[in-house]
């Protein structure tokens, strides 16, 4: 089925196309990444629990080349311990100006476990030259990280990676987001703090996306926000790696994929400060009187990029958008979705 109005608002609202079998243009299906059910996942209480279960990871792709996606948080970190000496590889933007406290904690951890580092270096004329895959791949505009890591998959291929690894899923599985779990949502609320650029801000023909949203409804008007992260957020998230990996035939480990936090969240520990306590247990472990890297996401400069971007121009897109109140990531979803309807537009 095609429908290009619902397919441009779900990906502004929500970062992607919620419902697979939707599709902007005739012959281009995109097909959403499959999550691993709750009752499905592996539960852990502590750091011990969380390093066995990690190591079963690793031993079930025993004689493969790995390379990893190191970052300067805690959850690639706490995956370098099991593949010292492999080939590390590192986002640098902006001639490594950009984020260098990240990069240097990258260095340590490469350092502590003997890894080779790779610097893959990004421009926006990366961005641009990789954009035409990362379409490719999914079928739909993408989030800002596709085409960056596509530049890292190359690198990792010129190498002879087999496999990379990555702490995708962690922040999902564990507790990362600390605004999302801050307090008790109300449902209208979360909506409007969920909802990544409201389509009738930027769009003539918007279409409301608060169906992907009632499902998660509760009594007394309040939301299960964990059970909304856990699948909706989950799809986006991890559909975006998946499609491209295959594109490119790279393999990948998500090695937190399958795990949980046993017997739920402490949302009490997560309000204090204490996101991902468990994993934060593994990186105190790991690297001992190292301060804990606080969350921070995979970098990326949208906001240098589009300081001076005046907004689409197509006909979909309305006129009067307020771009000085957009930040750098909702400029980047309105450039990437205009660039998709320009490539696809002609073909279909």
């Amino acid at each position: 089925m095609v429908d290009k109005n619902y397919c441009c608002s779900s990906y502004l609202a929500l970062r992607f196309v919620e419902k697979d079998g939707v599709d902007f243009f005739e012959g281009l299906h995109h097909k959403n990444a499959v999550v691993t059910k709750m009752e499905n996942r592996i539960p852990v209480s502590n750091g011990p629990e969380l390093e066995a279960e990690i190591q079963k990871s690793f031993d079930g792709v025993k004689g493969e080349k790995l390379g990893i996606m190191l970052s300067g948080g805690m959850d690639s970190a706490c995956l370098a311990p099991y593949m010292p000496g492999c080939d590390a590889y590192t986002f640098r933007f902006l001639g490594g100006t950009f984020e260098s406290e990240e990069l240097e904690r990258a260095e340590y951890f490469a350092k502590t476990y003997d890894m080779k580092l790779h610097y893959v270096d990004i421009s926006w004329d990366v961005v641009e030259r990789n954009l035409g895959t990362a379409f490719e791949a999914n079928h739909v505009p993408v989030h800002s990280i596709v085409p960056q890591l596509y530049e890292a998959v190359l690198a990792a291929k010129a190498d002879g990676i087999e496999r990379l690894v990555l702490g995708e899923c962690a922040d999902n599985r564990f507790g990362g987001f600390s605004r999302a779990y801050s307090r008790e949502w109300m449902f209208d609320d979360f909506v409007r703090f969920f909802t990544y650029t409201e389509p009738a801000l930027a769009l003539k023909e918007p279409v409301d996306m608060t169906y992907a949203f009632e499902p998660f409804r509760i009594d007394g008007g309040r939301i299960d926000y964990m059970r909304f992260m856990q699948t909706i957020y989950a799809r986006e998230s991890e559909t975006s790696y998946v499609s491209l990996f295959k594109k490119c035939d790279m393999k990948w480990l998500y090695p937190y994929e399958n795990l949980c936090a046993k017997g739920g969240l402490d949302y009490a520990r997560i309000r204090r400060g204490e996101t991902k306590y468990i994993i934060r247990e593994l990186f105190r472990d790991k690297y001992p009187g190292y301060p804990v890297p606080e969350k921070n996401p995979m970098p990326r400069p949208v906001d240098h990029y589009f300081r001076d971007w005046q907004g689409p121009k197509r006909p979909e897109f309305r006129e009067d958008i307020p771009m000085e109140s957009l930040t750098g990531n909702q400029k980047w979803q309105l450039w990437c979705l205009e660039r998709f309807l320009d490539t696809y537009d002609t073909i279909h």
